[in-house]
């Protein structure tokens, strides 16, 4: 039986979607999901010389750029290649693979251009790499030209010959004509690739169609995080890896897969009115309503994992009759995961008692009054906390953390930068030891209101638990139905607009009810109070 591998080409073919600019913190996550989730081979994006290096996206001039964006993870157990459009990428642009973050590198290339493509693809051999050549459009092959280049393959013998599937035009039969040929006549060594396009929905039934064949060489096959690619997409990355899971006894975790479709893809998709949805799919894999699903994924505070594990936690007899009261119990129960955090408590006491503090929010003031939060932190040297995010040009001394979801996007960025962590206890599970101070979920929440996690709430009751009386807020816009809420769309809560008057009116009446204990001051307008601003 042949190996079978799974390549991952999100940061490579899902750029056609949003020009390849995922961000910085999404492509180092994306990547790692992908590295957590065991896959074999992760395509980081393409080499491109025409296009100048920018930090945010995943199309890059040279190899040195890659070590740029990549070159401080850990890669495990994968193999990480990048992409050149023959042509667009000189051999010079190339360091050697001892000198490279990369393995491998895939060569595109249309029929007209095989010959010398392939002698490009022979360089880049001599310099280490794994070499992929890429069949560009295999359906306008016919068998003289696909013999070929099965030629030219077998003369530099690259690690693998891939059939792209340009404009999604393969069924099974002219699938399968095109692998067989290729496997009788391919040299034993090189692996057979198969990269599909989703025109005609045929991406997943044709890799299953590869993979089901009994063969004596390498497969790869390909998929992209909730088919994330040009056009009609790619074959999704998940439902191929669950199959190689229960057919092939693959052992890929799909849970990291659906992390990254939550915190990393789902931002740039837009979503249609029928079709393939991730609701569904964890819906279908617990076998219980999708409501229970939209629910605990609109909350927008939980990871894939704690999404799963909660719905596992649903009786036999709910799980198709949808519950909006019992899942919000089972919510808030999950959520508190109790610790002792009677010693942290002292110990932000100490540190906190009795200074000027400062908390940054992600409203859109950061930005459009920027002038006053800098001449504040100028003229005050408060203790600077942000809540839930890494604020641009603002370096907070702690960083309090709520929310799971916005975690998992952020932990590889928090890990190497060193922020003092301050953390709830439903964010931190099992990994406590990644934060610097975690407080009880259940002492922070208000169990009567709407939303009972609201994250400003929670860090107010910590300060004055801390002794703290005296607060600025900046950032904290409070809520509108009709405009953007968050200086970054990517932060918005999906049900804010719908309960904004709401969420004022709540954070308002709890400002109210502390003001004897902490003074309170806007730095930056809000809806929360209506009074002037605070001049420094």
């Amino acid at each position: 039986m042949s190996e079978t591998m799974l390549l991952d080409c999100t940061l490579r073919d899902g750029g056609y979607v949003n020009d390849w600019k995922f961000g910085h913190d999404n492509l180092i996550s994306i990547f790692e999901r992908l590295v957590d989730a065991n896959l074999d081979i992760i395509e980081i994006g393409f080499l491109d010389e025409r296009r100048p290096f920018d930090i945010d996206r995943s199309i890059m001039p040279d190899t040195d750029s890659v070590e740029k964006i990549y070159g401080k993870l850990d890669r495990k157990q994968a193999m990480v290649v990048g992409m050149i459009d023959y042509g667009t990428c000189g051999i010079e642009q190339i360091k050697p693979c001892a000198e490279s973050f990369l393995d491998g590198i895939r060569v595109i290339f249309k029929k007209h251009l095989r010959e010398p493509a392939f002698a490009f693809c022979k360089e880049l051999k001599e310099k280490g790499y794994k070499v992929f050549a890429q069949l560009v459009s295999v359906t306008s092959y016919d068998d003289d030209e696909m013999m070929d280049a099965i030629r030219l393959a077998n003369e530099i013998r690259p690690y693998a010959l891939s059939m792209v599937d340009t404009y999604g035009l393969m069924h099974q039969n002219n699938l399968l004509h095109y692998f067989h040929l290729m496997d009788r006549h391919l040299d034993r060594e090189i692996g057979l690739g198969y990269h599909a396009h989703n025109n005609f929905q045929m991406g997943y039934a044709n890799c299953i169609a590869m993979l089901s064949s009994r063969i004596e060489r390498r497969m790869i096959v390909d998929g992209s995080v909730y088919g994330m690619g040009k056009s009609a997409g790619n074959a999704p990355l998940e439902l191929v890896a669950m199959y190689m899971n229960n057919v092939l006894g693959k052992q890929y975790h799909i849970s990291q897969i659906l992390e990254a479709v939550d915190a990393n893809i789902s931002q740039f998709y837009r979503p249609a009115t029928w079709g393939y949805n991730m609701f569904y799919y964890i819906a279908a894999s617990n076998d219980c309503h999708p409501e229970y699903v939209a629910y605990l994924m609109n909350k927008r505070t939980l990871s894939i994992k704690s999404v799963n594990e909660i719905l596992a936690k649903i009786q036999d007899e709910k799980k198709l009759l949808y519950d909006w009261e019992y899942i919000e119990k089972l919510y808030v129960a999950y959520q508190k995961n109790e610790v002792n955090d009677g010693e942290d408590r002292k110990r932000l006491q100490q540190v906190l008692s009795d200074r000027d503090i400062l908390l940054v929010g992600p409203g859109v003031t950061v930005k459009t009054q920027r002038e006053r939060i800098d001449r504040h932190i100028a003229d005050h040297k408060p203790t600077v906390i942000s809540i839930n995010y890494v604020p641009d040009g603002i370096e907070p001394d702690y960083i309090f953390l709520s929310n799971a979801k916005r975690y998992v996007q952020l932990a590889t960025r928090l890990s190497q930068e060193k922020y003092v962590l301050i953390a709830t206890s439903n964010v931190t599970g099992t990994n406590g030891s990644a934060f610097d101070y975690v407080l009880n979920f259940s002492t922070l929440m208000d169990a009567e209101a709407r939303i009972v996690d609201n994250s400003l709430v929670m860090l107010l009751k910590a300060l004055k638990s801390a002794g703290c009386t005296k607060v600025t807020l900046a950032g904290f816009d409070g809520y509108s139905g009709e405009t953007s809420n968050y200086y970054n769309v990517e932060m918005e809560y999906d049900f804010a607009k719908n309960m904004a008057a709401y969420l004022n009116q709540y954070t308002t009446a709890f400002l109210e009810s502390i003001c004897d204990d902490m003074e309170v001051t806007f730095l930056t307008d809000s809806r929360y109070r209506q009074q002037p601003r605070r001049d420094d």
